[in-house]
């Protein structure tokens, strides 16, 4: 029932079979329907999830209404508003299923505790953290210095069915163009 989730730890952490036993009973399975929200702007992201099956996205809605994916969440990822859950502030982002989803939802009181019983665990999060602020720092430089085609075709690497599962729309935001700039850059790689 949790064997993603201790194969995703164990590459940070080794845990005994006991040590893992410990710190499941936290864990929480929620399922979660197509566009169905698990953070709404303006709530306290007072929890960490680690997505079991299907997808995620974190995005926040600007004053026009329009929508600016942040982060895509697939299968052993972690995802969460860290902002919001370090500072208690309302969050700015909202956390959507784009497909049946169960995560396994931890909550800050319970994570805290497990810290405390199990120090492993704390060593894991904190290069969870440490990793999550390098995924943020070079993505933010790509936006900035990387061609929107490179984004694509990087994105297209990393995940190769992410066209399969992902409405075009969604890739098209987070890679911040419209959804008729990417069919243009779609249609360029297709006549190289």
């Amino acid at each position: 029932m949790f064997d993603r989730l201790r194969k995703n730890i164990e590459k940070k952490v080794i845990l005994t079979d006991e040590e893992f036993a410990g710190i499941t009973p936290s864990f929480k399975r929620i399922q979660l329907k197509k566009k169905e929200r698990l953070l709404s702007n303006g709530q306290v992201s007072n929890f960490v999830v680690f997505v079991d099956k299907g997808s995620l996205r974190s995005y926040t809605i600007d004053e026009k209404g329009n929508e600016h994916i942040l982060q895509f969440a697939f299968e052993n990822y972690w995802i969460g508003d860290l902002y919001s859950y370090l500072t208690d502030a309302p969050s700015a982002l909202n956390i959507e299923a784009m497909e049946a989803t169960e995560v396994l939802y931890v909550s800050k009181t319970d994570m805290e505790a497990l810290y405390e019983k199990e120090p492993k665990l704390d060593r894991f999060m904190r290069l969870q953290v440490q990793n999550a602020y390098v995924a943020l720092q070079k993505r933010l430089n790509a936006a900035m210095s990387v061609p929107t085609e490179d984004r694509y075709l990087e994105l297209m690497r990393v995940h190769p069915d992410i066209l399969v599962r992902v409405p075009l729309i969604y890739i098209a935001s987070y890679l911040g163009v419209t959804p008729e700039s990417l069919s243009r850059i779609r249609r360029q790689l297709t006549v190289k």
